[in-house]
């Protein structure tokens, strides 16, 4: 079993940035790939960014990539979403995800993924 916690959301202007925690407690850390995805009122959870189980692959939704980032710290079992340029469209609560899985190949659905989070909530005004 895995446990996963965020932190980090707030409410904040159009252009300012955040930076989302998901701190992982239960097993193995560095086997896990990690995600984040981000469900708006009245809309399906979609997929913002992913890292493979070592951090060297990645992978973004087009529309965040280039404003946001996806690392993460083994030994401190915690991955991190840096939001930069931030929009009212990125409104959302946003969930941390993992699964067990040591290749790097990168998962970009919901239904990839074990183990969720709780979610935080991220508020953008215009």
């Amino acid at each position: 079993q895995v446990t996963l916690v965020e932190s980090g959301g707030g409410l904040v202007q159009a252009g300012d940035s955040l930076r989302l925690s998901c701190a992982a407690s239960g097993r193995t850390f560095s086997s896990f790939a990690m995600a984040w995805f981000r469900q708006a009122p009245g809309k399906e959870r979609e997929f913002v960014a992913a890292s493979s189980w070592s951090g060297g692959s990645t992978k973004y939704a087009d529309s965040v990539k280039g404003r946001f980032t996806i690392s993460r710290d083994n030994a401190k079992n915690t991955v991190y979403l840096q939001m930069n340029s931030l929009k009212p469209e990125d409104t959302a609560v946003y969930y941390c995800a993992a699964v067990s899985y040591s290749g790097s190949y990168i998962f970009s659905i919901p239904r990839s993924y074990t183990y969720w989070g709780q979610g935080t909530q991220v508020t953008v005004s215009s």
